[in-house]
């Protein structure tokens, strides 16, 4: 028997993405936003509302990263989605993490999450069923340490999701088939 949970936001999982700007400032901003995904194979949404201090950041300097956060750093990522770039502007140096700047656009790369995508802002949508953030993936670095015969292997990314039934982080882990193959065997 199934059972209504009064729940909407019931897509699982979602992703925990860390995007990193700069401040006006020249200094580093990161949020953690659940509410992202791919539309193209190079187009990034990122469902952010104008208020944002990353938002504001993103329509000034036109670019952004999106790093895939990992088990290793839940708690940082967990930190930069509950405080605010707008009351704390020193949130990325409490973190304890470190940042490059990315050759390809004007943002920064958070060192320490295995997988980063270099944005440029295309647009923001803020109709009433805009999805907020529109980007365009330029460039995405592994760290080598997730690398596996030259590709990603998400194994070693030790990637973490957000649950929105329990508000819980989980482990995204262990391969289980093959996309675009195994199906076939139905056919």
């Amino acid at each position: 028997m199934r059972k209504d949970i009064k729940t909407k936001a019931g897509i699982f999982p979602m992703p925990v993405l860390m995007i990193a700007t700069y401040n006006s400032d020249g200094s580093i901003n990161v949020m953690n936003a659940a509410w992202g995904t791919m539309v193209e194979l190079d187009i990034i949404a990122l469902n952010l509302s104008a208020g944002h201090k990353t938002v504001q950041n993103i329509k000034e300097r036109r670019a952004f990263t999106v790093s895939i956060a990992d088990a290793k750093h839940w708690v940082e990522a967990d930190y930069f989605g509950i405080a605010s770039g707008n009351n704390e502007p020193k949130k990325f140096e409490k973190s304890g993490l470190t940042a490059i700047k990315s050759d390809h656009v004007d943002a920064p790369i958070i060192c320490e999450f295995p997988l980063c995508m270099e944005c440029e802002y295309i647009e923001f949508q803020d109709d009433t069923y805009g999805i907020g953030v529109i980007g365009k993936v330029i460039n995405t670095t592994a760290d080598e340490n997730v690398l596996k015969d030259g590709k990603v292997d998400i194994d070693r990314v030790d990637a973490i999701a957000f649950d929105p039934y329990t508000h819980g982080y989980y482990r995204v882990s262990e391969r289980i088939g093959n996309a675009f193959k195994d199906g076939a065997k139905l056919k």
